[in-house]
């Protein structure tokens, strides 16, 4: 018998396995842009630690594993802000890039605060990416080039809940 992928709130104690993790899946990321110093990669323990004291962080674990990862928090300006949705290679195309998303999603709209849009961006070579956001109902919003190996696609998509702030 399986086991089934369970999507969670991450805790203090998720810090680390959400690190590797993160480091796995950004490897890719990385050997496309030729760049090993993004972001990801480069994140401290301290520093995740932190971010998960400020934002959001859902986890999917497979027992006790930890198996895909995302973050986001409703900024100022009714903003969900959506970042480092990640999925252990081994786990990819199985649809749980997008219940991890959904999951969020949900999540900042019963937070109750004013949102109004979710706001996400991945790099312009990061074609899967693109198309499991564009099935979600993401649109490009804008696309800035940030080195000349390196845009970043901006993407936007609308709050459909009741709970979501009006203009």
């Amino acid at each position: 018998m399986g086991m089934s992928v369970i999507i969670s709130a991450a805790d203090a104690e998720d810090a680390e396995q959400i690190l590797k993790l993160q480091y796995l899946g950004y490897q890719a990321e990385a050997e496309l842009y030729g760049d090993w110093s993004i972001d990801p990669l480069t994140q401290s323990l301290e520093s995740l630690r932190a971010e998960l004291a400020e934002q959001r962080f859902l986890v999917a674990r497979l027992g006790d594993e930890v198996v895909g990862t995302v973050r986001g928090r409703v900024d100022g300006d009714g903003i969900g802000r959506i970042g480092r949705l990640v999925v252990h290679p081994r786990m990819q195309r199985h649809g749980l890039g997008g219940r991890l998303l959904d999951a969020l999603e949900r999540r900042l709209v019963e937070d109750g605060r004013p949102l109004t849009a979710y706001r996400l961006f991945t790099g312009h070579r990061s074609l899967g990416n693109l198309r499991l956001y564009a099935r979600q109902g993401y649109r490009q919003a804008g696309v800035e080039q940030v080195t000349s190996r390196l845009s970043v696609v901006h993407l936007e998509k609308p709050v459909s809940s009741p709970f979501a702030a009006t203009a």
